[in-house]
C-alpha cells in the first residue's frame, strides 16, 4: 500500500462501518500501512437507543463449559418462540453451529402450543437459497456461522433478533493469527489488546450489524458471553457496538420480543421484504 501511495499523487478514500473501533481506525490503518491517513468517524442516523435492545445474560455458562451450547440453544429457542421466528443465530464455529442447530430442532419441535417455527441451517442449501427461504417462510430461524456475520442485508421486520453464541475472538492456534501476533509483539505491541480484542470488536460489530438496517428497523441483539460485562475488555467491546439500550433480565428481553411480535405487520402488499448479500 505504501508503494502504491508513493507511485503518484492521488486521493485514496476507504469507507466502511467496520474499519476500526477507535478514532484513528487503527484496526484498518495499521494493517494497511496507512498510519498517517486522515480519519473520520460519522455517527449513524439510526435511533439505536429507541429501536434496539442489547441483552447479555448475567448468569450463563462460560464458553469453555460443556453447558454453554445447550444453554445457547435453549435461550435461542425461547426467543424464537416469543418472536415467532424472524431470527438469526450466529455461531463462531461450525461445530457450535451443528450442535446448536440439532438442539434447537428438538426444542422447537417439542413446542406444541404455538405456530410452527421453521429451522434453517447453513450448509443444507446454497447461501442465497437459504436467505430467500428465510424471508419467504416468515416464521423461521436461521442458524449460521461466518458466512452470515457480514454482507447480509435483511431490512424491515423480516429479521428482528440476532443471537451470538460467544465473543468472536480469533482462534489462537491459527497459523495466520500466530504470525500476526508475533509481528505485533516484535514491534512492541500488546497482542491481546492490539489484535485479539481489536479483531473481536470488529467481528462483533459486523455480526450485530445484521440487525438494524434502516431508520425504522427494531430488534434485539443477544450475546451469550458474560465476559462482555465481567472482563475489563468488555467495556471496549460494548463501546464498539451501536448504542443500543441494555436490558438486564431474560424477562425484559422476552417482553421486548413479545412487543415486536405484536406489532409485526409482515410483508408489504407489493411483495416480500428485500434481502441481499454482497
Amino acid at each position: 500500500m505504501r508503494e502504491q501511495g508513493r507511485a503518484q499523487a492521488r486521493a485514496w478514500i476507504f469507507t466502511s462501518a467496520t474499519l476500526g473501533d477507535d478514532e484513528h481506525l487503527s484496526w484498518f490503518t495499521r494493517s494497511a500501512g496507512l498510519e498517517e491517513a486522515h480519519t473520520l468517524r460519522v455517527d449513524s442516523p439510526f435511533d439505536y437507543a429507541g429501536n434496539a435492545r442489547l441483552y447479555v445474560p448475567a448468569r450463563f455458562p462460560k464458553p469453555n463449559e460443556s453447558a454453554h451450547l445447550p444453554a445457547v440453544a435453549a435461550l435461542a429457542a425461547r426467543c424464537a418462540l416469543a418472536l415467532g421466528g424472524r431470527m438469526f443465530v450466529l455461531t463462531t464455529t461450525i461445530r457450535a453451529l451443528q450442535t446448536v442447530a440439532e438442539m434447537m430442532k428438538e426444542l422447537l419441535a417439542a413446542d406444541l402450543d404455538g405456530p410452527e417455527v421453521q429451522l434453517l441451517v447453513q450448509g443444507t442449501m446454497p447461501k442465497r437459497a437459504l436467505l430467500d427461504r428465510f424471508v419467504q417462510a416468515r416464521r423461521a430461524v436461521l442458524v449460521g456461522s461466518h458466512s452470515f456475520w457480514e454482507g447480509i442485508d435483511v431490512p424491515g421486520d423480516a429479521l428482528q433478533c440476532v443471537l451470538i453464541d460467544k465473543l468472536p475472538f480469533p482462534p489462537p492456534g491459527d497459523p495466520l493469527v500466530q504470525a500476526r501476533t508475533r509481528s505485533l509483539e516484535a514491534m512492541g505491541g500488546d497482542a491481546f489488546n492490539d489484535y485479539f480484542v481489536a479483531e473481536a470488536a470488529i467481528s462483533l460489530k459486523q455480526g450485530a450489524g445484521r440487525l438494524i438496517r434502516s431508520e425504522s428497523d427494531r430488534g434485539l441483539l443477544i450475546v451469550c458471553d458474560m465476559r462482555m460485562v465481567t472482563m475489563g475488555y468488555g467495556a471496549r467491546l460494548r463501546a464498539a457496538l451501536p448504542p443500543m439500550t441494555a436490558v438486564t433480565t431474560e424477562a425484559d428481553a422476552l417482553a421486548w420480543l413479545a412487543e415486536l411480535a405484536a406489532t409485526h405487520q409482515g410483508a408489504k402488499p407489493d411483495g416480500q421484504p428485500a434481502v441481499s448479500d454482497w
